[in-house]
């Protein structure tokens, strides 16, 4: 015994010594530069440590610096390399080291993603014969991407990230705060105009005081954002509809968190996240209409409806006035002029069709998942801005039919989670139900199978309604 603890004394005394020394070292070294340089070991070993131990501490880190962190200022890539991908490699390694604590059932939602997947790869063949290694390249890279999404959905739902009713609860809580956050930033941004990391799609809204990049925050486009915005301000509405101590969020932390989603959601200026929004809305209520209080459902409205409102016309008057009148212009003019209201889809959506009716014969295979904006094998470089359109080109019948047949099946999965007892599953199944009928929708005018940093997000969220 007392051996064990002179043995134990002793090792603690050198691990302090050499910290110290560390510490020394660091301190004396010249330059910020390089004392920065020391520093990285000090915080790359523990986390390691905390990663390894910890079966679902990758997809912590990887969900917080993919929704609060911007992209690395690195010339690689469309916008540059994102530290989340380290974490989503790191959660791999996990996944591998931990095999034996996977259970792998046949279910529907798995099925359809990883036949999607598995299509998404066979297509990069076809990428590189019609366009070439480096388009080859990154087509690959966007399947990688996609795959984080699948990959995340499998880890929770049938390998070593299962959680419990508590930790489930635990996790969407702060989901919510870093997507608050992370909308909060975005709305800050565009207050101020902080210049543009590299590699930021250039999007932009003209108002008579001046010319203004529309809130991104964080990510790539504005579109993300929004999609984002409008996933959480469901979850609000889906929370309301449930009694108050079987609401995961307290309602001042919802009504605080739903300000921020709501100012940003319209600051981003995607008008098809406002609908994705609407459609999941109208899910919600049909889905409660023998229940509805409707005195109970009106306030709680007004209450989120006033406070955005009064966010934006004191902090964005002139872009509120004009938000609103380029929304009822959109519904005023879209049978007149569908291709100025939907910014140009229509022309790219008239291309692809051309493409197919005068060779047909690339239905059969595809032309290579995501070459269409970085290869000109059609005529020129396209972005299609339809889900169904793109991928019916780019992985022909086979990769149309894999993402209808994926949509289906995560509408079953998440309502049959929705009449599940468990108050978790239930609640997980209804939110994703009623957003992913509004993504349905959106998918005519935005590819959101690219949206890797927060597509993760909804897939865990899938997951957990899909627990045992």
């Amino acid at each position: 015994m007392i051996q064990r603890a002179e043995t134990r004394d002793s090792r603690q005394v050198l691990a302090g010594a050499a910290l110290g020394l560390y510490a020394a070292a660091v301190a004396l070294s010249p330059g910020w530069g390089s004392k920065a340089i020391l520093c990285v070991p000090l915080i790359l070993i523990p986390t390691a440590w905390s990663i390894l131990r910890t079966p679902n501490r990758w997809l912590t880190l990887f969900f917080l610096f993919a929704l609060l962190a911007p992209p690395l200022p690195i010339a690689l890539g469309d916008s540059g390399p994102h530290v989340a991908m380290l974490f989503a490699a790191a959660g791999l390694f996990v996944g591998l080291l931990r095999f034996e604590e996977w259970r792998f059932r046949s279910d529907i939602a798995a099925t359809s993603l990883v036949t999607l997947l598995a299509i998404f790869f066979a297509s990069v063949s076809m990428a590189a014969f019609y366009s070439g290694p480096n388009v080859a390249a990154a087509s690959l890279a966007r399947v990688v991407l996609f795959g984080i999404s699948v990959y995340t959905f499998l880890y929770v739902r049938h390998g070593p990230g299962a959680l419990n009713q508590r930790q489930s609860l635990r996790a969407i809580r702060w989901l919510f705060w870093a997507a608050s956050l992370s909308a909060l930033v975005a709305c800050v941004d565009f207050y101020f105009q902080f210049p543009a990391p590299a590699g930021y799609a250039q999007q932009f809204i003209w108002l008579d005081s001046g010319v203004f990049r529309r809130a991104q925050g964080v990510f790539y486009e504005a579109s993300t954002l929004g999609n984002l915005c409008a996933f959480f301000l469901e979850m609000i509405a889906v929370a309301l509809f449930r009694p108050r101590d079987a609401q995961p969020i307290s309602r001042p932390t919802m009504f605080a968190g739903g300000v921020a989603l709501a100012a940003a959601l319209v600051l981003s200026y995607s008008r098809a996240s406002l609908l994705n929004l609407a459609v999941a809305l109208i899910v919600l209520l049909w889905l409660h209409r023998d229940r509805i209080r409707w005195r109970r459902l009106m306030a709680g409205v007004a209450i989120f409806a006033a406070g955005a409102t009064a966010l934006l016309s004191f902090a964005f008057p002139i872009f509120a006035g004009v938000y609103w009148q380029r929304v009822a212009v959109a519904f005023e003019y879209f049978w007149e002029a569908p291709n100025q209201v939907l910014s140009g889809r229509v022309e790219s959506w008239h291309t692809l069709w051309n493409f197919i009716a005068s060779e047909p014969w690339h239905l059969l295979l595809g032309i290579g998942y995501k070459t269409l904006p970085y290869s000109d094998f059609i005529g020129s470089k396209a972005i299609g801005d339809n889900t169904y359109i793109t991928l019916l080109v780019e992985t022909g019948i086979a990769g149309l039919a894999a993402v209808l047949a994926l949509n289906i099946a995560i509408l079953v999965t998440a309502r049959r989670a929705s009449r599940s007892p468990d108050p978790v599953r239930s609640f997980c199944g209804t939110w994703m139900f009623c957003f992913w009928a509004g993504q349905v929708v959106q998918m005519f005018s935005a590819d959101l199978l690219t949206y890797w940093r927060v597509l993760p997000v909804y897939l865990f969220v899938l997951a957990l309604a899909d627990r045992e």
